[in-house]
């Protein structure tokens, strides 16, 4: 009797382990799909840019404004290599490298001779 209540109480406390492990695996596995809103420093200020992404395994599609964006996401890590165009400095290569943490990514973008850090989160609607 004693070994069954023993055996109970391990399973229970795995079973609540694991209950608690959902969200996060959740978050690490699709979390990045769905509508962000990134405020990228730069030397001329903040700049926000709003962007959405769906998730196909490790490729990431979707847009960047109203451009299109692509890449992959992988283990919590963010990369985004993808043409872009601003009305300020022309056409380039915006690259995004980052990784999610709950509903934050933060880490660093280059675009041009143009470069620094970001974060974004969720938007409120």
């Amino acid at each position: 009797m004693k070994r069954v209540l023993a055996f109970s109480a391990v399973l229970a406390t795995l079973l609540a382990a694991f209950v608690f492990m959902i969200p996060a695996m959740a978050s690490m596995a699709g979390g990045i799909e769905g509508k962000w809103q990134f405020v990228l420093d730069t030397e001329g200020g903040d700049r926000e840019a709003p962007a959405e992404f769906t998730l196909d395994g490790k490729t990431i599609a979707g847009k960047w404004g109203e451009q299109p964006a692509k890449g992959t996401f992988a283990d919590g890590a963010l990369s985004l290599e993808f043409d872009f165009e601003s009305n300020e400095v022309g056409k380039g290569v915006m690259k995004i490298d980052g990784k999610l943490d709950g509903d934050t990514l933060t880490g660093n973008w280059k675009f041009q001779e143009y470069s620094g850090t970001f974060k974004a989160t969720r938007p409120k609607e």
